[in-house]
Formats: C-alpha cells, structure tokens, sequence
C-alpha cells in the first residue's frame, strides 16, 4: 500500500526492480531512474529556466513599475501582466519543474518505507541500506546525529550551488537572503531521510546545475 502516490509508486518500483536485474545495486537502480525522470522532464524544465532567466532580465523594468504604480496595487497588475506577455513570460514557468518533482519524491518516499525489495539495500562505501539515514563512521559520536550525514550534507551544498546558479527573481532582497536558507533548511529535513531519498534529491540537483549551466551560457 503506497498511499495516495500509489499511481506513480508502482512504476517507479517496476523500474527500479527492471534496472536492479541488469545492475544489482539499487542505489544505481534510483541514480538510473533520476536520470530517466530529468530526461522526461527536461522540455518543460528547459522553458521554466528560461522564464526564470528572462525574469531576471527584466527587473529593471519591473522596479519602475513599482516605482510608478506602487500606490495603485489594481493597475500595477495590469501593468505587470501585460510586461509578461509583451515579452512572453510565464511567471509560474520556473514553478512547474518543482511541481512535477513533488510526486516523484513523495512515491520514492513510499517505495524506500513499504517496498520489502529496498529493505537494507546497500549501495556503497558507508551507504549499506538505502531506506535507512545514511552516517559516516568517524570513529567518535557526533550530538543528535552520532555518525557524519556525509551524503545530506553533500545533497545540501549542492542544493546551494544551484541557488547561486539560479537567477533571481525575488524584487525584496530580504526574500532573497531566506531563499539562500533553504539548503540549510532541507539539510535538517532530509537528516533523518532514507539515504536512497537523499541520493535521488543529490543526483536530481546535479544534472539541474548541468541544465542551468547550459541555460545561462544562452544568449535568450
């Protein structure tokens, strides 16, 4: 029982069962299926970056408005949508990549917690069973996590890297220094996670900073 992401657990287990008969390693099976899931989604993450991208570009002009209608909320809307579609943007386009990631990450959450397949499947090094929180022995105790939550850690620098990468399109720079938080934020979320979640999110942000990185050398 898989819950109300059952609909896209199921093949999300089927595939990795299908990876895991050619490369019995189901730590490969998710990084596989990760891989696969960002190749599908690639089109539509492609058009939201450039909208982020575009968004940023028009700031400048977005601030005047600001300046110019900011006592006269109805009309500063007006103005803004017609900004948006003069130069054809959608605001949300940067929002629907995350969007499509949130069932995927809540039926691999299900498939680690229920399936018997992945119940203490090692991966490799100190990573010996991926529905279980991943530590690095350090030969000593750390407080409240006890072993080094190598793999979070890594997931969370990583996620920082692709916020720095990623244009800003936040007009409070109050805003943008708490979006600057959210790596530190998900590194206490994900603390407790099952390795092979924290491994799907690190593996997912790496190819979003190779995507970004093309996307930014683009000249739009």
């Amino acid at each position: 029982n898989f819950g109300w992401f059952g609909f896209v657990a199921r093949p999300v287990l089927a595939l990795l069962n299908l990876m895991h008969k050619f490369i019995p390693n189901y730590g490969v099976a998710i990084i596989l299926v990760t891989v696969l899931i960002k190749l599908l989604c690639w089109p539509i993450t492609q058009k939201g970056m450039k909208s982020m991208k575009n968004m940023q570009q028009l700031q400048p002009k977005l601030t005047k408005l600001r300046e110019k209608y900011g006592d006269d909320k109805e009309r500063m809307a007006k103005e803004q949508m017609q900004l948006y579609k003069t130069h054809k943007i959608n605001p949300l386009g940067g929002c629907l990549p995350m969007v499509l990631q949130i069932p995927v990450f809540f039926a691999l959450y299900r498939v680690l917690m229920q399936a018997i397949e992945l119940r203490h499947a090692p991966f490799m090094l100190w990573i010996t069973d991926l529905s279980a929180p991943e530590r690095l022995s350090l030969g000593f105790e750390l407080p409240y996590v006890g072993g080094l939550p190598l793999l979070t850690l890594l997931m969370g620098g990583s996620m920082f890297l692709q916020q720095k990468m990623t244009p800003t399109t936040a007009a409070n720079p109050e805003m943008a220094k708490m979006m600057m938080l959210m790596p530190v934020i998900f590194n206490f979320l994900f603390i407790n996670f099952a390795s092979g979640l924290v491994l799907y999110f690190f593996v997912n942000n790496m190819l979003q900073m190779a995507q970004q990185h093309f996307v930014n050398k683009d000249r739009i």
